[in-house]
């Protein structure tokens, strides 16, 4: 089964920039359609950018042009470069496919806060 490690979460100010890295496991990785997900506070999670096996990807209207996600099928690797954070930004992100398997991880938290 797929499993998935995410890393690079901290604490930003308004403006700044964090990447995010999400490690999967198993063979298969190179033909899965991924995605990042984020859950704040009291709301429900929510996909911001999603990346298919052809390295096509697709963004939320909320993170759209600040947002950047790649992958690297080579070392089982998506990354989410994040620009212009803003605090509304603040959240646990995770990394999944684009039809979510149950197998979430731990996520990262990423907080922006002057």
């Amino acid at each position: 089964q797929v499993q998935f490690v995410e890393s690079g979460g901290g604490l930003v100010q308004p403006g700044g920039s964090l990447r995010l890295s999400c490690q999967a496991s198993g063979p298969i990785f190179r033909l899965l359609y991924m995605g990042w997900y984020r859950q704040a506070p009291g709301k429900q999670r929510e996909l911001v950018a999603s990346i298919n096996v052809g390295a096509t990807t697709s963004y939320s209207d909320s993170v759209k042009g600040r947002f950047t996600i790649s992958r690297d099928n080579a070392k089982n690797m998506v990354y989410l470069q994040m620009n212009s954070l803003k605090p509304d930004d603040t959240a646990v992100y995770y990394c999944n496919t684009r039809t979510p398997i149950p197998s979430w991880g731990q996520g990262t938290q990423v907080t922006v806060s002057s």
